[in-house]
C-alpha cells in the first residue's frame, strides 16, 4: 500500500503490512462474500467455494509459521482479517476465527512437533478445518462438569461422550476435532478430588465419531455447527494434546486467544452496522430532509462510532499484548465484553435507522441483529468476562457467584 492510499477505517495506526491485508480482505468481503451472503444464508449452507478462496488467499494460515505452510504473520493479522469479513457476514468470519483460534492454534501452541507437522500444513492452506470440542449439555463455562471420558487401553485412548455447539465440526473438509475428556481424578490441596481434564485430537474419520445433524439456529445460518457423538472412539496414545491432566489450563489459554479474535469479529459487525446506517442516513429523505440531518439520528450514529472506536482499541491492545508475549487474559475479556455489547447495540441502532427495511433478512443489518446476539454468549458469556475482570481486580470469589 502506498503512503498516499487511504487506509481502511480503524487501521490508520497499524503497520503498512496490516493496512494492505485489511484492504485486500475488505475488497474480497465486499466483492465476493457480500453479494452472495443472503443466498447462502437462506440456504443455510457454508459456501465451500468461498472457504476455498480464503484458503488460497492464505487467510487460514495467517499466524501459522511458514515451516508449516502458513503465512508467518502475527495474531493481529488474523484479527484484521476477521474484522473485515465480519462487516458483511459473521458466519464467514467465525468460520475463519474458529478454524484458526480454536482449531489450529491449540496444536501450534501445545502440540508436539510430530502433531504440528502432521496436522498444521493442510489447516494452514485451508484445505482442511479443525474444531475444538469443549462444550457439553452440562459443561461449558463450567468445564469441570465434563462428562465425556477417555481411558488409556493398550496404547489407545478410548473416548465416550457427547459435545454440543461445536463450530466447523461437520464440514466436508473437517479433518479433526480436539475434544476435552475426563481421564481420571486428581487430589486437590484441600483433600477433595476433581476431574482430570485432558485434550485429545480425534480425526473425524475415526470409527465411532459422528457429527449429528446441525442446529436450527437463530443466526449464524451459514456457520457449520453440530452436536457430536463419540461412541467407543479409539485413537493412538500419541494423539494426546499437551500434557495429560492439563486440558483445563490449555482450554483457558485457548479461549483467551480465541476471545481476542472473536472481539475482532464483534468490532467488524459493529463497524458494518455503522457503515450501513451512515450510508442510509445520507440518502434517505424524510419530511423533505436527509434522515441524518435530524439530531437524534446524527447523535445515534455518533454513539455507534464511539462504540466501534472503543471496542477496536481494546481489541488491538489485547492482540498487541498477545503478540508481545505479555499477559493478556484481562485485556482479552475486556475486549470481548465491550466489543460484543457494541455489536449488539449497533445492530439494534442500525435496524432502527433503517426502519421497516431493517426488518428484512435480505438486509445485512437485519442479519447482524440476528447474528450478534450469540456474541454475548459464545467463547465465554458476558458474565464469564465480568468474572474474569473482577478476578484481576482482586475479587476471585466473584467467579463462583
Amino acid at each position: 500500500m502506498s503512503t498516499t492510499s487511504t487506509p481502511v477505517p480503524g487501521t490508520e495506526l497499524l503497520s503498512e503490512e496490516h493496512q494492505r491485508l485489511a484492504a485486500q480482505v475488505r475488497e474480497f468481503a465486499d466483492e465476493v462474500v457480500a453479494p452472495a451472503s443472503y443466498t447462502y444464508d437462506t440456504e443455510r449452507r457454508l459456501p465451500m467455494e468461498i472457504i476455498a478462496e480464503m484458503g488460497r488467499m492464505g487467510l487460514f494460515g495467517l499466524p501459522i509459521p511458514r515451516e508449516f505452510d502458513g503465512q508467518g504473520k502475527d495474531y493481529l493479522s488474523l484479527c484484521v482479517a476477521v474484522e473485515q469479513l465480519a462487516r458483511v457476514d459473521q458466519s464467514i468470519a467465525v468460520t475463519l476465527e474458529a478454524g484458526l483460534g480454536l482449531g489450529a492454534m491449540p496444536i501450534l501452541s501445545v502440540g508436539t512437533r510430530a502433531q504440528q507437522e502432521r496436522f498444521l500444513p493442510a489447516l494452514a492452506r485451508g484445505e482442511e478445518l479443525a474444531a475444538f470440542g469443549l462444550t457439553e449439555a452440562d459443561a461449558g463455562s463450567d468445564a469441570g462438569a465434563t462428562r465425556t471420558t477417555a481411558e488409556l487401553v493398550d496404547g489407545q485412548w478410548v473416548i465416550d461422550g457427547t459435545k454440543q455447539f461445536i463450530t466447523n465440526s461437520g464440514t466436508p473438509i473437517t479433518s479433526l476435532v480436539t475434544v476435552t475428556a475426563v481421564t481420571g481424578q486428581r487430589r486437590r490441596p484441600d483433600g477433595r478430588s476433581s476431574p482430570e481434564l485432558t485434550s485429545i485430537i480425534v480425526p473425524t474419520d475415526t470409527p465411532g465419531f459422528t457429527a449429528l445433524p446441525g442446529y436450527d439456529k437463530v443466526g449464524w445460518h451459514t456457520s457449520d455447527t453440530h452436536p457430536l457423538l463419540l461412541e467407543d472412539v479409539r485413537v493412538p496414545e500419541e494423539n494426546l494434546l499437551g500434557e495429560r491432566g492439563r486440558g483445563f489450563a490449555n482450554f483457558l489459554a485457548i479461549l483467551d486467544q480465541g476471545r481476542v479474535a472473536l472481539a475482532a469479529l464483534c468490532v467488524g459487525a459493529a463497524q458494518g452496522c455503522l457503515e450501513q446506517a451512515t450510508e442510509y442516513a445520507k440518502r434517505r429523505i424524510v419530511f423533505d430532509r436527509l434522515l441524518g440531518d435530524n439530531q437524534h439520528i446524527a447523535f445515534t450514529l455518533a454513539r455507534m462510532q464511539a462504540r466501534v472506536a472503543a471496542a477496536r482499541a481494546l481489541m488491538h491492545e489485547a492482540a498487541h499484548r498477545l503478540d508481545a508475549g505479555m499477559p493478556f487474559s484481562q485485556e482479552a475479556s475486556l475486549a470481548k465484553l465491550v466489543a460484543s455489547e457494541a455489536a449488539v447495540d449497533n445492530a439494534r441502532s442500525a435496524c432502527q435507522i433503517w426502519g421497516g427495511n431493517g426488518f428484512l433478512n435480505e438486509n445485512v443489518v437485519a442479519r447482524h441483529h440476528r447474528d450478534s446476539r450469540v456474541l454475548e454468549v459464545g467463547e465465554g458469556s458476558t458474565e464469564v468476562q465480568l468474572s474474569i475482570i473482577a478476578k484481576h481486580l482482586g475479587f476471585p470469589k466473584a467467579l463462583t457467584g
